[in-house]
């Protein structure tokens, strides 16, 4: 079972940056990809950015104010989110697609959501 849980979220100005990490934690897994995927009051959830390997994807409302990085070594996730818009705000959930090992078994973990408030 792998534990997520998300940090640096807040209120930011607009045109302000803000960055989003998620640790994942637990025993006997392996993560083959992490992503970020945000939801905003009386809205749909909605994908982000992910990363799997070298192959990273983006929301079109995002590319290029956003970057997703990895650090495989310590099992985290990051979200450089530049040039927010009050269209950013939403609460933010990390996700991580991994292989159970004891059981292999893919299994999608979700952290608790993090708070972004850009502010108009």
């Amino acid at each position: 079972q792998v534990q997520l849980v998300e940090s640096g979220g807040g209120l930011v100005q607009p045109g302000g940056s803000l960055r989003l990490s998620c640790a994942a934690s637990g025993s006997a897994f392996n993560i083959n990809g992490m992503g970020w995927y945000r939801q905003a009051p009386g809205k749909e959830r909605i994908l982000v950015a992910t990363s799997y390997g070298s192959r990273i994807n983006y929301a079109d409302s995002v590319k290029g104010r956003f970057t997703i990085s990895r650090d495989l070594a310590k099992k985290m996730v990051y979200l450089q989110m530049n040039s927010l818009k009050p269209e950013d705000t939403a609460v933010y959930y990390c996700t991580a697609d991994s292989l159970e090992l004891t059981s292999m078994r893919r299994v999608r973990s979700w952290g608790q959501g993090i708070q972004v408030i850009v502010s108009s």
